[in-house]
């Protein structure tokens, strides 16, 4: 199975940031308890193994040249069929380390992508909203079994969605980004800032979609009310809890909230996106410094290479954010063998996120079975392959399966390292 896209892109496009996430748990059948004991035996096969290595800093030193070579042919390869300028990766293994850069920051200029530079990284964000929910339960300050009407007023079936419905995108809310009053603004002047109420005033019209845990289906108006629960739980604002929560313990000194992030910090590449009524297949639009306030808590945040290697790691070991009880219930969060769990994703042990926002596409994945991250940044969020009614860009590989730049990057990158990421699970699992 291909990556699953839940919103086609026709004259009125939009990418909802979520790409492989969404995974075959997306076509799945209503989310059951036989289903919660599965994922026990299934994505991730021993989560008490995994949180062990919170113990261990993986060597500062370069991936032998056998591997190095590999994974830059990988990187390469997938580049030239990748619609995208450029990109940027990284992976840390056991043995060591390795990234890289190619192509172009800006086509204008010619300059080069190169390591280090800041994208926004979509809904990678997500997932540091969902980790500082379960900080918040580990220390007793929020149950996951709390209503949400606990916290926002006048959220619907409030009374019975909880916030673990919110963090597994199965509260039957819908997304503000499928309701057409978002879309028409926000594609005729992507300029328009948005707070994180006016996000709710799209969303609640058409709430609900279905019951509460009837299924899954993603939706940013979940993550932007768990933003709205972590600030008042808190008492602060959502960039002061992620800096003392999550970048502070993990030197994430790169890293951007999703309120700090209007302005790109120096460097960055442009960001080239088919969204948005002005973007053509001949003439994409520049969005990067379109206004990020949409995403909030659901996508707003900023970062690089390096920052997101230690972050992926940890995300998938709870490595400095969680203790091993509270992480290892979030590696049993899945409740298939592809699936998403408690603010992140997994397929076959591959636990993690990826991040679309126009003009950026961002994958950070956690290899379960091997203690690997690899990360990969592109500076486009536009799809190649055989993408259906999507936009694509002239003279677009219509042999190829639809992926986004970094998806299909971190793809190729995942054979290489001899654990290929694969949306179709594996025989015994289905």
């Amino acid at each position: 199975m291909t990556a699953i896209r839940l919103h086609h892109r026709t004259a009125r496009q939009f990418r909802p940031g979520l790409s492989v996430c969404a995974m075959a748990f997306a076509l799945a059948a209503p989310v059951t308890a036989q289903a919660q004991d599965q994922a026990q035996q299934f994505c991730v096969a021993d989560p008490a193994a995994v949180t062990a290595r919170a113990s261990i800093t993986p060597p500062d030193k370069p991936l032998p040249e056998a591997l190095v070579q590999a994974l830059d042919a990988a990187a390469r390869g997938a580049l030239d069929e990748a619609a995208a300028p450029g990109v940027i990766a990284g992976v840390v293994t056991p043995e060591g380390r390795w990234s890289g850069a190619w192509g172009v920051a800006d086509p204008e200029t010619d300059a080069a992508m190169e390591v280090g530079m800041h994208t926004r990284i979509g809904s990678v964000t997500k997932t540091f909203t969902g980790t500082a929910l379960m900080q918040l339960a580990e220390a007793g300050k929020l149950s996951l079994e709390d209503t949400i009407d606990q916290y926002v007023p006048g959220v619907p079936n409030g009374d019975i969605i909880t916030l673990r419905h919110l963090a597994s995108m199965t509260s039957g809310l819908l997304s503000y980004t499928q309701a057409d009053p978002f879309l028409d603004l926000f594609f005729s002047d992507p300029s328009l800032h948005y707070t994180p109420q006016d996000l709710l005033d799209f969303a609640f019209p058409g709430s609900p979609i279905f019951a509460p845990g009837e299924k899954f289906n993603y939706s940013n108006t979940n993550t932007v009310l768990l933003g709205l629960v972590i600030e008042q739980v808190t008492g602060q604002d959502i960039d002061t809890v992620f800096t003392s929560m999550i970048l502070n313990p993990l030197g994430l000194t790169e890293t951007i909230g999703p309120d700090g992030a209007a302005l790109m910090p120096e460097p960055y590449p442009q960001g080239f996106t088919l969204q948005g009524d002005a973007a053509t297949p001949a003439a994409p639009s520049n969005a990067t410094h379109w206004d990020p306030s949409w995403g909030w808590t659901a996508g707003g945040m900023i970062s690089t290479l390096d920052d997101l290697l230690v972050y992926g790691r940890s995300l998938g070991t709870g490595k400095g954010l969680l203790g091993a009880e509270a992480q290892q219930e979030r590696l049993r969060s899945f409740p298939e063998p592809a699936g998403y769990g408690i603010a992140m994703g997994c397929v076959d042990g591959w636990v993690g996120h990826t991040g679309e926002l126009p003009g950026y596409n961002t994958t950070v994945f956690y290899d379960t079975t091997t203690d690997t991250t690899v990360v990969v940044q592109a500076n486009s969020d536009i799809p190649s392959g055989d993408c259906g009614d999507e936009d694509v860009l002239p003279g677009n590989p219509e042999d190829l399966a639809c992926s986004s730049p970094a998806s299909r990057v971190f793809e190729a990158l995942s054979v290489a390292l001899g654990h290929p990421f694969s949306m179709t699970p594996t025989a015994s699992a289905e």
